[in-house]
């Protein structure tokens, strides 16, 4: 497993959001938003990302008609839905998009979630430009971001996972229990 800082053979890093009770809202009608990234919060190693750090990279994006990728646990093979909104606010990096339920790992992490086993959000990027600030911690100042993991191991634990609406957690659990017989059903003869 690899730790902060360390790079995947792309290049890319990771940073892992999670551990507040509103890293991730999971919405009646299926969605999910929350923040993937928070500003001016340290992470467990000691990285900061400064205000704006984004900014170059959702434009870029948005220039070339691309999207950043919704990934299981930053595996590149395993895209289980879609970022319709990605932003930069005062607060940090949002993000809003579904599960695509005819992705098998897609209604797994929706069940995961559900049953509380799932709740951390981890950005895959590039470091552009980066400094040390006076506490000596990292600040990151523009990245490139590729892609906004659904993880199981959060690096920043001050978000969770949390559910919009009364008890959205029925509307999992019902989804799970749906998503169950539907397996048990495909798995007959």
């Amino acid at each position: 497993m690899r730790r902060k800082g360390e790079t995947m053979e792309t290049g890319l890093e990771r940073k892992f959001m999670g551990g507040a009770t509103d890293a991730l809202r999971v919405s009646e009608a299926g969605t999910i938003e929350g923040y993937a990234s928070l500003f001016d919060a340290p992470d467990q190693g000691g990285d900061v990302v400064a205000r704006g750090a984004y900014a170059a990279s959702l434009k870029r994006l948005a220039g070339e008609g691309r999207k950043v990728r919704m990934l299981w646990q930053h595996d590149p093979r395993e895209p289980i839905g879609i970022w319709d909104e990605v932003r930069e606010d005062a607060r940090g990096l949002y993000v809003k998009g579904r599960l695509l339920d005819g992705v098998a790992r897609a209604r797994e992490a929706g069940a995961l979630i559900a049953a509380g086993a799932l709740d951390g959000l981890s950005i895959g990027y590039r470091t552009v430009r980066a400094s040390r600030n006076e506490k000596g911690q990292r600040l990151l100042q523009e990245l490139e971001l590729w892609e906004v993991s659904l993880v199981t191991f959060p690096m920043l634990p001050s978000a969770r996972v949390a559910a919009k609406g009364e008890d959205p957690g029925d509307t999992w659990r019902d989804l799970a229990a749906v998503l169950r017989a539907a397996r048990r059903e495909m798995a007959r003869p």
